[in-house]
């Protein structure tokens, strides 16, 4: 008779453990993973940090742009026929359908904001190539490590042409929205002394 056991036993991760491994970069940036039951499951691993700039930056943007402009988190965005990524933020035209028909296109695209933790070099190389072969004007990198946005303009074919790094404690307007000064400080997580 066979034995439909099987003959080893499966790890189950902690979540400390599971954590490390995502700081450590264990995890490819854009693949999706999450801990269920002590399970790895394929979806999405985002840190506390990169958790709270998203949601900080979204919420902001929201308040600042209200009836200008479409604030999607983890959305798709149709670049092309080989390309839909899910950006952290896309700050889009409004639609009256609410893109019902469609996901917006880099036509519709004011500013894609990627929040970067452990994927710093990927947003930056991989990422940053894509959208600008796309004609995406306006593309933001904000490093929480390090806490400094890298600001991408002037896209072309092989890359964005001008990559400026600013600091927590400066400020940017999207180039859509040149009224709306936004302090780098408010889109990143507080500091919490220990």
């Amino acid at each position: 008779m066979l034995s439909t056991e099987a003959p080893f036993t499966l790890r189950k991760w902690t979540v400390k453990e599971y954590q490390k491994l995502g700081e450590m970069g264990f995890f490819h940036p854009e693949e999706r993973v999450e801990l269920i039951s002590g399970n790895i499951i394929r979806m999405s691993a985002k840190g506390t940090a990169h958790t709270s700039a998203t949601r900080r930056t979204a919420t902001l943007l929201r308040a600042l742009l209200e009836n200008l402009a479409a604030v999607y988190t983890q959305d798709p965005i149709a670049l092309d026929d080989n390309s839909e990524p899910e950006p952290d933020i896309a700050v889009v035209r409004i639609d009256p359908l609410d893109y019902a028909t469609h996901h917006p296109t880099p036509s519709e695209v004011y500013l894609i904001i990627e929040v970067a933790d452990s994927s710093l070099a990927y947003d930056r190389e991989i990422k940053a190539k894509i959208y600008a072969r796309s004609g995406i004007a306006d593309y933001w990198v904000l490093n929480v490590n390090d806490r400094q946005l890298h600001i991408f303009r002037e896209p072309a074919e092989d890359g964005y042409q001008s990559e400026v790094i600013i600091g927590e404690i400066a400020s940017i307007s999207p180039l859509q929205f040149p009224a709306f000064n936004i302090a780098i400080q408010e889109m990143l997580p507080p500091i919490i002394s220990n």
